[in-house]
């Protein structure tokens, strides 16, 4: 098993506030051309996944010396992320992270960030997504997530994968207690993470938001504390939470 492991895709430039979120013991993998922009971020990949329709020719000269390569037919069923998922889930990793700079293509971005939601995921403790500045863990029910957010801070609940029910939310502006959410629902948009003098267990560092789900898979977009892994809060799943 791997402790972390890291996506690069995207086309855009990576964000300096996702790279300090990032174990510097990560192992690296690319998308295609997140090659170049891992290379650019001063990431080293250990593998290249996907068509290879995009990477640049001197990113492709340096992964053939450097890097494991899986290379996919272009006509194929699955993005070149996805495939890149799927090759980091046989890895076991306890912590996923979907790294991308972002870009234009909302067909891209729903595409990717719909991966982490594959039932396949589903005995990864904690999976994440940095898309450009905007953070998201993926919680796939029954299952549970305690996060470090910025006090006063904006925090989104979505069932961005169908629907969820036995969602619980604490530590917010408006909690939710064993509630459903309809898929792509906008009920669980833009709630606030309370102030640190009325968080339990919260400090002026950080206040701590506990995340439940009993059915479906729940994405939560918040603004983390400091660099991301110094303040792995999460508690572990117990064996009831890691089933699907």
């Amino acid at each position: 098993m791997h402790d972390t492991v890291v996506i690069v895709t995207g086309t855009e430039p990576i964000r300096p506030r996702a790279l300090t979120a990032l174990p510097t013991d990560a192992i690296v993998l690319a998308a295609d051309g997140g090659l170049d922009h891992a290379r650019a971020a001063g990431l080293v990949p250990a593998g290249l996944i996907g068509d290879l329709d995009s990477i640049s020719p001197d990113g492709l000269a340096w992964a053939e010396t450097h890097a494991t390569i899986e290379r996919h037919p272009e006509a194929k069923d699955h993005t070149d992320t996805e495939l890149a998922i799927a090759f980091a889930n046989a890895m076991t990793p306890d912590r996923l992270v979907l790294l991308s700079g972002g870009g234009d293509r909302l067909d891209h971005t729903l595409a990717a960030v719909g991966a982490l939601g594959a039932p396949e995921l589903t005995g990864i403790p904690h999976i994440d997504c940095w898309w450009g500045d905007q953070h998201a863990r993926v919680v796939h029910g029954p299952g549970t997530a305690t996060l470090r957010a910025v006090p006063g801070s904006t925090l989104s609940v979505l069932a961005l994968h169908g629907a969820c029910s036995g969602v619980s939310l604490t530590g917010t502006r408006w909690e939710l207690a064993d509630d459903p959410l309809a898929p792509l629902s906008g009920r669980g948009v833009s709630n606030q993470v309370v102030d640190a003098d009325r968080a339990a267990g919260g400090d002026r560092h950080g206040v701590l938001v506990h995340v439940r789900v009993s059915i479906g898979v729940l994405t939560v977009i918040f603004d983390p504390v400091g660099d991301g892994h110094a303040h792995h809060d999460d508690e572990p799943r117990t064996h009831e939470e890691t089933t699907p």
